[in-house]
């Protein structure tokens, strides 16, 4: 096991790099208990401290044992030294194959091998080093590994049963506990302990009866230990920071702590360096508080809710398409798809008509967020996320449709973080790094204009903006100057909160590893206060500054014509900028042609069977509307007129036209209703 250490070094825990063997710290001598050395010596090599490598008159009784063990079936008593020994476990070459003796000329190398290493080792430096480098039982090889997966205690503190239990081991690693406790009684009376053989013997019993103590410590970085496991390394230094990853372990946990009783008991998080991309702060889940803490929230696809709007009107702003003032229309939408009508709902469950596109996305308005996705184009938005590193959009863009806008795929905490650090970073995005010094292996890539990038960040750091559907009171509301935009998935399984100062980006997730809904946990109520005290905490020291305008960026004071929204200063984009936005009015309405809103064309519609049909209707919406307006479905003129007419559904293939005053056709759609009787 390799210590897991901090960007300064400080440890965080601790991580398995070798599936075979369970190596802790070197063990200096004197941090190992005499008991210990004491029956080593008295049970491996009574004449170590005279000898020089050597032991030559045990090397030839060796020899006479080896001699007639095949005429007599005596085992053969062994003659190698503590240093000969030792000499075999630094190379591999003078090691016996299996259970067969070592060949003459091999053995005549381990007794050179010996003899040097006295030559340049001290008797202490040669004890120290076997017994952290020899083998004790199974997995466990070192001192320390042993003491502490047998005993569960540190080397120093091993008794004197202990220790001829340990010197027993080395003889045979494997022997069942009794034979190892007969051994042990040997050990410990030739080392001229008065141990009973009895305590020995139920020592020994417990000791080898269960599994290893010597189980990694996980500390508070367990996923990410995890994830830099198997390398092999000595020591694994990341990237976090260890007094804010503890931060931020306790900070997640006192959040779960305070929304227990809504059903809520995961989460993770993310804080990553600006500059850098250094991860600073890695928080899989919420441990003890979890059903399933080995599930690494921070690296799991979840849908992502409200979290890409962002990137979408990024994408209408630097393509020129809209500003931060145009006016989008936030009134029932209805968008075919293969599997029927998509119908995006604002999270208040009402419409606010013509909205700028500030105030659309600090207010996280549904809407207008699809409009924008289908003015600039779905497969333009997929391409950009996919710039943005979100790699589980494994699909197509046609397979995600308008509903990417809203979140409609799954994305992981540590992608949607940094994707949020793109934006810090005016546009550019580049990868993240775990281990301290590693050389990134993919070169950043501008993905926005630094001008579409700064306009974004301006409107996620709008107060004032969020207030219409936030109010002006709320956990987004830090001390500092931030930037941040919360999400929330369907039935609040996951909710989100991530957002980034001018040093730090910090992605928040809480929700449940197993699916289970939430109740009423919102981004704004779940995830967004973690997020503030995360950043607080960031910033306790230093203030965040706010960004300079980059170049292409203007200032303009603008007006709405008629004041949907109050006067401001905003920003544009260079070549875009305006002093007065005029919304559609009435009069422009009469000048359109009326279009069929909803049903779309493809619309499925299907009938409730726990409802009875008398209760139960389609809405036929035209826009821009009059009163004259008149619906004609399959042929049948309706008795209702006007831009909004209630038909109740009859199953089957339906036609509907739209029609003016005087009957002519202004547009038509055809769509299905299932669950119904057909009509004849």
């Amino acid at each position: 096991m390799a210590p897991l250490l901090d960007r300064h070094g400080i440890e965080l825990g601790q991580v398995r790099v070798d599936a075979t063997v369970r190596r802790l710290d070197w063990t200096p001598l004197a941090e190992i208990s005499p008991a210990l050395q004491a029956a080593l010596i008295a049970g491996e090599d009574k004449r170590f401290y005279a000898h020089a490598g050597v032991d030559w008159p045990g090397l030839a009784v060796a020899a006479w044992d080896s001699l007639w063990r095949a005429t007599d079936g005596r085992r053969v008593r062994g003659g190698s030294t503590l240093t000969m020994q030792l000499a075999a476990l630094l190379d591999p070459g003078l090691r016996a194959a299996g259970s067969e003796p070592r060949a003459i000329g091999q053995k005549w190398d381990q007794i050179a091998a010996a003899q040097a290493l006295e030559r340049a080792w001290s008797k202490a430096e040669i004890l120290e080093a076997y017994l952290n480098l020899v083998a004790y039982r199974g997995e466990l090889v070192g001192i320390r590994a042993a003491s502490r997966g047998l005993f569960g205690k540190a080397p120093a503190g091993l008794d004197a049963r202990e220790a001829a239990i340990l010197v027993a081991l080395l003889r045979a690693p494997g022997a069942q506990p009794a034979m190892v406790a007969q051994r042990a009684c040997a050990v410990a009376t030739a080392a001229g302990s008065d141990s009973p053989c009895e305590a020995i013997r139920a020592r020994a019993s417990v000791a080898l009866a269960g599994g290893y103590r010597a189980a990694p410590h996980a500390g508070s970085a367990p996923h990410l230990a995890a994830k830099l496991a198997w390398t092999g390394a000595a020591a694994l230094v990341t990237t976090l920071d260890a007094e804010l990853q503890r931060f931020a372990v306790r900070a997640l946990h006192a959040r779960l702590t305070d929304l227990a009783g809504r059903g809520a008991e995961d989460g993770a998080i993310v804080i990553l360096d600006n500059a850098s991309g250094d991860v600073l702060a890695y928080v899989g889940s919420s441990g003890k508080l979890s059903r399933a803490p080995a599930v690494d929230g921070a690296a799991a696809p979840r849908q992502a809710g409200s979290t890409l709007k962002p990137f979408l009107y990024a994408r209408a702003i630097d393509d020129r398409v809209l500003t931060a003032a145009s006016l989008v229309d936030d009134s029932p939408l209805a968008i075919a798809t293969t599997r029927g009508a998509y119908v995006p709902q604002n999270y208040d469950r009402s419409f606010h008509g013509a909205v700028s596109v500030r105030a659309a996305l600090a207010g996280s308005l549904n809407v207008p967020a699809v409009r924008t996705a289908e003015l600039i184009g779905v497969a333009r938005v997929y391409d950009d996320l996919r710039d943005l590193g979100f790699d589980t959009l494994i699909e197509d863009a046609d397979h995600y449709g308008a509903a990417l806008a809203l979140g409609g795929a799954d994305v992981t905490l540590v992608a949607l973080t940094n994707a949020y650090r793109a934006l810090a970073n005016g546009g550019v995005w580049g990868p993240t790094r775990l281990r301290r010094g590693a050389p990134h292996d993919v070169e950043p890539r501008r993905v926005f204009r630094p001008e579409a990038a700064f306009i974004v960040a301006d409107i996620l750091a709008d107060r004032g903006a969020r207030a219409g559907t936030f109010g002006l009171d709320n956990p987004l509301a830090t001390r500092v100057w931030s930037a941040v935009k919360t999400g929330t998935s369907k039935d609040m399984r996951d909710n989100w909160c991530v957002g980034f100062t001018s040093r730090y980006t910090v992605g928040v997730w809480v929700g449940n590893f197993s699916g289970a809904p939430m109740h009423d946990v919102s981004g704004i109520a779940g995830a967004a206060p973690l997020f503030r005290d995360l950043v607080h905490y960031l910033h306790r020291d230093d203030p965040s500054a706010v960004p300079h305008a980059p170049p292409g960026v203007v200032a303009q004071r603008v007006t709405f014509e008629p004041p949907i929204e109050p006067p401001r200063r905003e920003w544009f984009v260079r070549g875009t900028a305006m002093s007065a936005v005029r919304a559609v009015t009435s009069d422009d309405e009469a000048a359109l042609t009326p279009r069929i809103r909803y049903p779309a064309p493809g619309t499925l519609v299907a009938l409730d069977p726990d409802i009875p049909p008398g209760h139960q209707r389609v809405l036929f919406v035209a826009a821009p509307g009059t009163p004259e307006l008149r619906w004609r479905i399959d042929g049948e003129l309706l008795d209702s007129t006007g831009p909004r007419v209630a038909w109740p559904p009859v199953g089957g293939r339906h036609h509907v036209v739209l029609e003016d005053a005087r009957g002519a056709a202004l547009a038509s759609v055809d769509f299905e209703v299932r669950g119904g009787v057909a009509r004849e």
